[in-house]
């Protein structure tokens, strides 16, 4: 499995970006896919998860502002970000392991990406 990330970059506060992750080497809409981040010297937290049947769940400190969405027929999930604010700086990272459930707990998950950086600076 393989999982590629895009869509970081740097934006101001209150700025909107979305990120995408192509996945690859087996049937995408099987499996639960997750956004975790991690920013400099903090662990890799949670940030929110798409179950393959597609229900959504999110750390508290994103919601009304993230969604996430899965495209079967692309093999792609995205995380659209609005409202981004200073702590949202963090590497990106989407991930998915053999569940089709929700889990938050990263080392559930069995195959990552390899990041993209968002910056959130004035």
């Amino acid at each position: 499995v393989q999982l590629v990330e895009s869509g970081g970059g740097l934006v101001q506060p209150g700025g909107s970006l979305r990120l995408s992750c192509a996945a690859s080497g087996r049937t995408f809409s099987s499996y639960a896919m997750g956004w975790f981040r991690q920013a400099p010297g903090k662990e890799r937290e949670f940030v929110a998860t798409i179950e393959s049947g597609g229900s959504t769940y999110y750390t508290d400190s994103v919601k009304g502002r993230f969604n996430i969405s899965r495209d079967n027929a692309k093999n792609t999930v995205y995380l659209q970000m609005n409202s981004l604010n200073t702590e949202d700086t963090a590497v990106y990272y989407c991930a998915t392991g053999d569940f089709r459930v929700a889990v938050r707990r990263p080392d559930f998950y069995k195959y990552w990406g390899q990041g993209t950086q968002v910056t959130v600076s004035s």
